[in-house]
């Protein structure tokens, strides 16, 4: 792989792994994540799933909570 090749993979997968980062501390919408990924929602799913992080961004005490509210 040439450097030039390297550095731009480099640059996508940090952009990945910050937007992921991001979106886990609930810092941006997944939507948001997504976008400044450069992936589609569906791609960046796929990529919180390779990180081990939830789609999800509810405590079991707030599904809890807003399970029992009705």
């Amino acid at each position: 792989m040439s450097q030039a090749r390297f550095v731009v993979a480099f640059v996508r997968e940090m952009r990945v792994a910050a937007a992921v980062k991001w979106y886990e501390n609930s810092v941006i919408s997944q939507g948001k994540a997504a976008e400044i990924a450069g992936l589609s929602r569906a791609e960046f799913i796929n990529a919180l799933n390779q990180f081990k992080v939830s789609p999800f961004q509810y405590s079991v005490g707030e599904v809890v909570e807003e399970v029992t509210r009705r």
